[in-house]
């Protein structure tokens, strides 16, 4: 129950922040968010320094709390300026909170430490207008030191006459106010920081092998470039897609493919393999890579099999019938990060090459093997049916196998 209601509270607080960031791009939307959350501040503090001078003195401090009411409908309207302009709610704030709190200063006098606000316009001032406008965040830290300033000199007496006591309750509430909004705005900010932050590093994870994402937060200005000598590639195409996709319409064939893909993804997580890339119906994934495995031929011919039973249960979902070809070879590889700009990680070398050529003159619903892949299988768990020498593109004559569980639950072509 408890974890309930702090998701609801959540889901709640979410939704607050939210409000008026609709159509922004995601790094408009954190500013906004500091921005709603700033005002959320604002709407609080004014609230308690309205109630707190209404119980003292209201007739005494009407102006005071005027101004403070004023600060409470300005921050209630930020969220609905956003819908006007990406900048309009932060010139709300700015340009109501500056003025507002010169002229607290001058009916309290500057013993009321309200002028201590306007230091958090150097820390909020970025927040509210961006990194990418620093003029505009140069402005408002200038006009609110200047306002500081200007406030401690010209109103050392302020035009209402108020109790010492009072004036130091006032100056104690200004410097904890301060110091609260100054907190909680930074620390909003580098958790805003952290959580984008943790979505680049989920997404470089997907992309890029784990060892290597690390090796790229240690040292992002090498190149990555690595040698594997025992290794097994993995290759899958669907015989006749063409016609298929254009059977099924563009969004289905998108949601086949991406149902199928995200299921090969979850099978190369479970036999411990490398998803290289996909290639329209394609699939690539190599085993061995970045850590050694004594079993990579055997994880990929495990998946191989599996992948097979998670197209045909795709296939049924669609109503569909897939014929999907599998080639596998073992044998030293070259991998490393390629390009600069949507930069991947790729596997080159003459298994690559083989893997490739085995998959396209294999037999649909069957796993065609190297020599070196039949080599590097475990016995037992499985047979081998020899293809004898067939013709391999760039090759030349190459004996190759088809692979069968000891089941024999192969499909026939």
């Amino acid at each position: 129950m408890i974890g309930i209601a702090h998701s609801r509270r959540h889901h709640w607080l979410r939704r607050l922040l939210d409000l008026g960031t609709a159509g922004y791009s995601a790094n408009e939307r954190r500013r906004l968010n500091i921005l709603n959350a700033m005002a959320g501040l604002i709407l609080v503090s004014a609230a308690a320094y309205a109630l707190s001078y209404a119980l003292t003195d209201a007739h005494t401090y009407r102006w005071v709390i005027a101004i403070n009411l004023a600060l409470i409908v300005m921050a209630l309207l930020v969220p609905a300026a956003h819908r006007i302009s990406v900048l309009a709610g932060g010139l709300m704030i700015m340009l109501s909170e500056i003025p507002a709190l010169f002229g607290l200063v001058a009916i309290l006098g500057r013993d009321s430490g309200i002028q201590l606000n306007l230091i958090v316009g150097a820390a909020a001032a970025f927040f509210v207008f961006g990194s990418t406008r620093p003029l505009l965040g140069i402005l408002a830290v200038v006009l609110c030191a200047a306002a500081h300033i200007a406030a401690w000199f010209w109103f050392p007496v302020g035009m209402v006459s108020a109790e010492p006591g009072f004036l130091a309750q006032l100056y104690v509430g200004s410097a904890l106010n301060a110091f609260v909004l100054i907190a909680a705005l930074t620390y909003y900010s580098f958790r805003l920081v952290e959580r984008a932050e943790a979505q680049t590093e989920e997404l470089l994870y997907n992309i890029l092998p784990s060892t290597i994402v690390e090796r790229l937060r240690e040292h992002p200005e090498a190149s990555i470039a690595d040698a594997f000598e025992h290794t097994s590639i993995l290759f899958s195409d669907i015989q006749g897609f063409v016609p298929l996709s254009k059977s099924l319409g563009a969004n289905r064939t998108v949601a086949l493919l991406n149902e199928m893909m995200s299921r090969f993804d979850a099978l190369s997580v479970k036999h411990g393999v490398e998803k290289i890339k996909t290639i329209g119906d394609a699939y690539m994934a190599v085993a061995g890579l970045t850590e050694p495995a004594g079993d990579h031929a055997d994880r990929l011919a495990r998946m191989g099999l599996d992948m097979f039973a998670a197209k045909d249960e795709v296939a049924t979902r669609f109503g569909v019938t897939i014929r999907m070809r599998i080639g596998i070879a073992s044998g030293p590889v070259m991998a490393g990060i390629i390009g600069t700009q949507k930069f991947s990680y790729d596997v080159w070398g003459d298994a690559v090459n083989l893997a490739a050529r085995l998959e396209s003159s294999g037999d649909p619903e069957r796993i065609q093997v190297s020599a070196e892949a039949r080599a590097a299988i475990t016995p037992g768990w499985c047979r081998f049916e020899s293809r004898g020498a067939i013709e391999i593109k760039g090759l030349g004559p190459l004996e190759t196998w088809f692979l069968i569980p000891e089941t024999d639950h192969r499909r026939q072509g």
